[in-house]
């Protein structure tokens, strides 16, 4: 939440939440004020908080915001840094993003590489090097990543060891992050060929057990960063038993809604080097709220689904579905599947698909029963069905085959089946093999037709010379003497009969006044603001066309009493006794300008003490002010305001 305060008295006007995140920082120019959150997000308010543009800058929270060469600039926790202009969003945007886009085919970058997918409920046992090798061992020579999930493992067990020998863990591969939720566990490497373009690994748990809170059934998930795309694989295990379809339906839809993950889920967003992506966030943005709505999963470029689902085969009895196993009549017993016929139904997994199913059913079987004459034989004989699998959508929203940066990421099924030679659970382990195609933007490219466009586009150069516009304005006087408790009034004047001007006062050095008449030497104030003795009200506004505004300059004394005899300051040794000189400067801009314009001003304050020898020379000093009055003369000021206001309005009329 952010609030806007009458400067004048100190009273809260107003709140505005435009967005749930923690806001960490803010800065203002012109007539625009700029919001980092925590999430990332930065939002362009105007001075009522009314919300003008949202976009994503960083995945890390942004702790500082500044202004500077046209640019508003974004530092975040990680130490990145980025800018956009100042701009954006406006007119100048769509020219960019429509040149950009002619020019696509010259930054565009396309990368394939290969995912293996892994899911196995382990049912309580532990994993042996074996067990692991033939289910990825074999399979992981040609791929870039690997994600493993688990379900019922043994809670303290330690799984880790047997996958980083599978792995090559260290040699070939590094681990980049994992999450467990009571018995569910998801773990995923990276091919050290890959490192580099792989980050921001982030995670999230969500149960689904008894009241919404165990975590012996639910769903744990990992959300990775590839080639500025986003893919998200979360690791499943729903409700059991035949009759639970509608509840293994709910778990998932709890899953997917409730799934979230610590850092922004708009990272594709932050990829943007040019104003494009932040207009197309700010034409977007009239409610930023309704961002915060939108799922994480559903702001993936890929997501994949694993676990033991527990649908099972509807309609047929025990023997049945064994004479068709061991015919491997899988067509048929497709027909009876019942996530096939919930996904069919639209009442699940809505927008994914799975590769065709050629494998058994991976459940349930006799633990150390090698073959299909495993399968439980007991006095449940629970009728064998596929409890465990792999199911994913990308970017396509039609049948295409190549990616594009409208359709960054492509996946396909090269690999897709069940390890029916491990038998140390009552489940097989599954393993499913993507090849992806991702399209990207080159930076690098981006940027310098991105400079190419700013340089030779007439309407871009032409837009940019309007922003460098500033309202041409008058300030009353260039020269101030106050004495001990003195005021005098600055009359700031915007010339300019269309556009409003910005004002801006600040304090750029101060000097003590030598008695010898050399040079005054100006030291810096830079971030110290006005000296004690200077009160300058209001150091910043707005003037609107063809107005003005009066500040205040008054010399504040900050003396106790005990420091005076007879109204003269006693400690003469002091250099705070002694006459001082400071330079104002006045900077002025337009309402949305990225340039400047300044007046110097400069203040001079001589001691009570020293009015007598200086009495000349400050009577000339007022007598050059122009505008610049004393407290008697604020009256009279105040009351020639109103008739010039009167003569105005009656001229108009």
């Amino acid at each position: 939440m952010a609030s806007l305060w009458d400067d004048g008295n100190g009273n809260r006007l107003q709140d505005f939440t435009h967005h749930s995140s923690t806001v960490q920082c803010f800065c203002t120019f012109g007539i625009r004020i700029y919001v980092g959150y925590a999430s990332g997000i930065v939002q362009v308010l105007d001075l009522e908080g009314n919300l003008i543009a949202v976009w994503v800058a960083h995945s890390n929270p942004v702790i500082k915001m500044a202004v500077g060469n046209g640019y508003i600039f974004s530092l975040a926790t990680h130490g990145g840094i980025r800018g956009w202009n100042l701009t954006s969003p406006g007119p100048l945007d769509n020219i960019i993003r429509s040149e950009l886009a002619h020019q696509e085919m010259v930054y565009t970058r396309r990368d394939s590489f290969r995912i293996l997918v892994g899911t196995w409920n382990v049912g309580q046992g532990r994993a042996s090097h074996d067990a692991l090798m033939s289910w990825l061992g074999s399979a992981v020579s040609d791929v870039g990543i690997v994600v493993v999930g688990l379900q019922e493992v043994e809670m303290g067990a330690v799984v880790a060891g047997h996958h980083r020998k599978a792995l090559e863990e260290g040699t070939t591969f590094e681990r980049m992050g994992s999450r467990q939720l009571a018995g569910l566990l998801i773990s995923l490497w990276v091919r050290k060929n890959l490192r580099a373009h792989v980050g921001d690994v982030d995670a999230g748990a969500v149960p689904c057990g008894f009241g919404r809170a165990i975590g012996n059934k639910g769903g744990v998930g990992l959300r990775i960063r590839v080639l500025e795309r986003i893919i998200c694989f979360v690791n499943c295990h729903l409700a059991a038993h035949l009759e639970a379809v509608n509840r293994r339906n709910a778990d998932f839809d709890h899953i997917y809604r409730n799934m979230a993950f610590s850092r922004s889920s708009n990272l594709t967003s932050a990829a943007g080097v040019s104003t494009a992506t932040q207009a197309h966030k700010g034409t977007n943005a009239v409610n930023a709220n309704s961002e915060d709505m939108k799922h994480d999963l559903s702001e993936a470029d890929m997501v994949v689904f694993l676990g033991d689902f527990n649908y099972r085969l509807f309609g047929i009895s025990y023997d049945e579905a064994r004479d068709f196993v061991s015919q491997r009549s899988f067509d048929w017993l497709r027909e009876k599947d019942q996530l096939r016929a919930e996904m069919k139904a639209g009442k699940v997994f809505q927008g994914m698909r799975e590769a065709l199913i050629r494998f058994p059913p991976t459940y349930k079987f006799e633990r150390n029963q090698p073959g299909l004459g495993g399968y439980d034989s007991g006095e449940k004989k629970r009728i064998p069905a596929w409890c465990d699998r792999i199911i994913y959508r990308d970017n396509r929203v039609a049948s295409v085959s190549d990616c594009s940066l409208e359709c960054p990421i492509v996946a396909s099924v090269v690999q897709y089946e069940a390890c029916m030679d491990v038998t140390e659970s009552d489940h097989k382990p599954v393993r499913c093999k993507f090849n992806v195609q991702i399209a990207h933007a080159d930076r690098s490219v981006r940027r310098q037709e991105f400079g190419e466009i700013i340089r030779s586009n007439e309407k871009v150069r032409s837009l940019l010379e309007e922003s460098r516009y500033v309202p041409e304005t008058a300030v009353s006087t260039d020269n101030v003497v106050l004495q001990n408790q003195d005021t005098c009034i600055l009359r700031i004047t915007n010339k300019c009969i269309k556009e409003k001007a910005v004002f801006n006062i600040i304090c750029e050095g101060q000097s003590t006044v030598k008695d010898d008449g050399e040079e005054p030497d100006y030291r810096p104030r830079g971030s110290y603001g006005f000296p004690r003795w200077l009160e300058v009200t209001p150091a910043a506004g707005i003037i609107k066309p063809d107005q003005y505004v009066e500040v205040s300059v008054h010399h504040e004394e900050f003396h106790t009493l005990e420091d005076f005899v007879d109204g003269i300051p006693q400690n003469w040794w002091c250099e705070d006794t002694r006459d001082k000189e400071v330079i104002l400067v006045v900077i002025v801009q337009g309402g949305s300008s990225t340039e400047m314009k300044s007046h110097r001003i400069h203040v001079r304050h001589c001691f009570s003490a020293k009015a007598v020898r200086l009495e000349s020379k400050s009577n000339n000093a007022r007598k050059n002010q122009g505008g610049a009055v004393n407290r008697s003369e604020l009256g009279q000021l105040s009351s020639s305001s109103e008739k010039d206001d009167d003569h105005r309005n009656s001229r108009k009329s």
